[in-house]
């Protein structure tokens, strides 16, 4: 298992207790200049960029773990070997801006793990947390089940809906359909999160998914945590926002999934065949 630092960088000593804990399992590899800083990212470009791909090429690794996310994930979009990775795939691992890479990796045809990078490994987490991302390393997901959840929208709500569930970040999901490199599948059922934005920028941003056709593709919608994404002084919630950006699309929307920037945190394989029962409030891995 490779542990890189494709974006910002990171507090050390809560890298450390990550990695003392995937150590227990896992044989680690890293670079020594990983803890390299320019700014706000975790080196330069060109730093960052061949640590992923060394990462990606070496046939003795079967997964990648991010250490952190933050910014700069599509700064290096174009120096990753995409192409080597769908020939010989293998996990990469992390969520918030390496929604970046999980975007590039299931256009490319694999599927990857949205899920706690190292440094939110070292902080206060669950025993399930930790369960739900060895499940996803180690079984593919095979025992994904979220419930609780809370229909945002009635339609098709008697017919449970299945599809690979597809998304990440809100911001990144959006950055990359402006960059012209989102490829959601049609029929995806499209799982969103953010952190630290207004419910107004929360509406502009499923508006311009909605205006480029994004949100229409989907068969189903399920909003993870919207943390810290407090009203502003009109008193409008983020949940009136999601409510009214997708009340008129005529699919299941769903809200409170378990995943996001907040606790918890819960892993799930992206691109993987899941059912949502919005009546039910549950969604799972699809049964084969």
């Amino acid at each position: 298992m490779a542990i890189v630092a494709p974006a910002s960088p990171f507090d050390r000593e809560e890298l450390f207790r990550g990695l003392a804990w995937l150590g227990s399992r896992y044989r680690l590899v890293l670079r020594s200049d990983m803890l390299t800083r320019t700014g706000y990212l975790a080196g330069p470009d060109v730093r960052r960029a061949s640590e992923l791909a060394q990462a990606i090429a070496d046939p003795s690794i079967n997964a990648v773990v991010c250490a952190r996310g933050g910014y700069g994930a599509m700064r290096i979009l174009d120096a990753i070997p995409w192409s080597a990775l769908a020939a010989r795939p293998k996990w990469l691992v992390g969520f918030s801006d390496v929604t970046a890479l999980h975007l590039s990796a299931i256009a490319s045809g694999v599927a990857s793990i949205h899920g706690p990078n190292v440094t939110g490994l070292g902080r206060s987490i669950t025993p399930a947390e930790r369960a739900s991302l060895l499940d996803a390393l180690e079984g593919g997901g095979a025992a994904l089940r979220w419930t609780g959840l809370r229909a945002l929208s009635a339609e098709a709500a008697d017919v449970p809906v299945e599809g690979p569930l597809v998304g990440g970040n809100l911001a990144l999901v959006e950055a990359m359909a402006a960059a012209g490199r989102l490829v959601v599948p049609a029929g995806a059922i499209l799982a969103l999160e953010d952190v630290t934005e207004r419910p107004y920028r929360v509406d502009r941003m499923l508006t311009a998914l909605r205006l480029g056709g994004v949100l229409q593709r989907a068969r189903a919608i399920v909003f993870g945590g919207f943390t810290s994404c407090e009203p502003g002084p009109d008193g409008t919630t983020v949940e009136d926002v999601l409510k009214d950006r997708t009340a008129d699309l005529g699919i299941p929307v769903a809200s409170c999934a378990p995943f996001g920037h907040g606790a918890p945190n819960h892993a799930f394989v992206v691109g993987a065949r899941v059912r949502l029962d919005v009546r039910a409030g549950v969604l799972a891995t699809a049964p084969l």
